[in-house]
């Protein structure tokens, strides 16, 4: 670079959004996010049930020749880490949902 060059920088236009939502509709909002990421879990405990039914034979024409033990195994693992991720996860939106829920003001 030579004296007196200038570095380019982005152009970052001044947007102030105007959003007016409700209490009521955030928590909705939120609500909805959490029950659409249980939906999305949902689909992968489903995918990794039926891996170990093709795996085992009892999806489809399974594996030809059928399953080693290697087979088994190496699913057995894959599974084992999707369910601790989908747990992990789990366990994050149990406390998203608990802190959604004691910020609503209390009904007597």
């Amino acid at each position: 670079m030579n004296e007196g060059d200038t570095i380019s920088q982005p152009a970052i236009p001044n947007i102030t959004p105007i959003i007016s939502i409700t209490m009521g509709q955030s928590v909705s909002l939120l609500l909805a996010s959490i029950a659409f990421e249980e939906l999305a879990l949902a689909s992968i405990l489903n995918a990794e049930a039926e891996k170990i039914q093709y795996v085992v034979g009892t999806l489809g024409h399974g594996l030809v020749p059928p399953a080693t033990i290697t087979n088994l195994l190496e699913i057995d693992e894959s599974v084992r880490k999707t369910m601790n991720d989908v747990i992990r996860t789990e366990i994050l939106l149990q406390g998203k949902l608990e802190q959604i829920l004691s910020s609503l003001p209390r009904m007597n």
